[in-house]
C-alpha cells in the first residue's frame, strides 16, 4: 500500500506509477502491468486503477491498447519529476501560511528597514511596472519585493522561511494553472498598488500599518485566486482555508 497524502486515491496511484517509471528506468513502449496486477500491488479497487490510468492517458504518459495492454507513450518531464518528489501544496494553504508569517515579518521589517532597503524595494516595484507595461507574464519583481522585505529584518531564519514558501510556489502546477488564467492586468495592478502601500508603511517605519498592508495584500491575492479557481477541481482547497480560520497575530 502507499501512504495517505490528502490526494484522491486515483491521484496517489497515478503518482506512484509515474515514480515507478522513473525508479525502474522504464523506456517508451514498455508495457505496464495489467489493471488487476496494479490493483493487487497497491491494494486498491480496479476502478481506482482505471481512473489513475485515465489520468495518465490525459497527461499523454500512457496509451491503452484494447486487447494488448497499457504502454508508456512518454516519460515524466523534469517538472513532473519534481512534483512527484514534492507534492503540490494547495494555493490557499500556502497563502494562509504566507499571510500569517509575512504580515508579521513586514511589521518587524518596519522597525529594522534602512534607506538602502527602501531603494531596493522601489527598484523591485519598478520591475513589476515594466512587466505589466510590456504585457510580460513574469513575477520576478513580485518575488524580489517579498524577499527584500524579509532581508531587511536581518534575521536569517525569517529570510529562509520566506525563501521556502516561494520555493513551494515555484513549479507548483496548481499555482501555474491559476496564474495562467490572469489575463486581466487589473489584477496585477491591484497587487502592485498593494505593494506600494506596504512600501509606504515600511518607509514610515510604521509596524502596525506594514502588518495590515501585507495582510490585506494576501487577502486580495486570495480573493483573486478564488475568482479564478475551478471549484470542481479535486485539488481545490479554498474551502478549507477561509478567512475566518486565519487569526491575525499582533506580535
Amino acid at each position: 500500500m502507499i501512504p495517505e497524502t490528502g490526494k484522491r486515491r486515483y491521484q496517489e496511484i497515478a503518482e506512484a506509477l509515474k515514480k515507478e517509471m522513473i525508479d525502474k528506468d522504464l523506456s517508451i513502449g514498455t508495457r505496464l502491468p495489467t489493471e488487476r496486477q496494479i490493483a493487487e500491488e497497491y491494494d486498491v479497487s480496479r476502478s481506482v486503477v482505471r481512473e489513475a490510468i485515465i489520468m495518465l492517458e490525459i497527461e499523454g504518459l500512457v496509451s491503452v491498447r484494447k486487447g494488448s495492454g497499457i504502454y508508456i507513450e512518454r516519460l515524466p518531464n523534469q517538472s513532473e519529476r519534481n512534483s512527484i518528489a514534492r507534492p503540490d501544496i494547495g494555493p490557499f494553504e500556502l497563502l494562509q501560511a504566507r499571510q500569517l508569517v509575512e504580515s508579521n515579518i513586514a511589521a518587524f521589517a518596519a522597525t529594522m528597514v534602512t534607506k538602502n532597503d527602501i531603494v531596493k524595494m522601489q527598484d523591485a516595484l519598478d520591475m513589476e511596472v515594466a512587466a505589466i507595461d510590456s504585457g510580460r507574464k513574469d513575477y520576478d519583481g513580485d518575488e524580489m519585493f517579498h524577499h527584500l522585505i524579509a532581508q531587511s529584518t536581518q534575521n536569517s531564519v525569517l529570510i529562509e522561511m520566506v525563501d521556502k514558501m516561494w520555493q513551494l510556489r515555484k513549479g507548483n502546477q496548481i499555482w501555474d494553472g491559476l496564474h495562467a488564467r490572469i489575463f486581466d492586468e487589473s489584477y496585477r495592478q491591484q497587487w502592485l498598488d498593494d505593494h506600494q502601500q506596504i512600501l509606504t508603511a515600511l518607509n514610515r517605519k510604521d509596524p502596525g500599518k506594514a502588518r495590515d498592508a501585507m495582510w490585506n495584500h494576501m487577502e486580495n491575492v486570495r480573493n483573486t485566486l478564488l475568482v479564478l479557481s475551478d471549484l470542481e477541481d479535486p485539488k481545490f482547497d479554498g474551502d478549507l482555508f477561509k478567512t475566518p480560520k486565519v487569526i491575525k497575530l499582533n506580535i
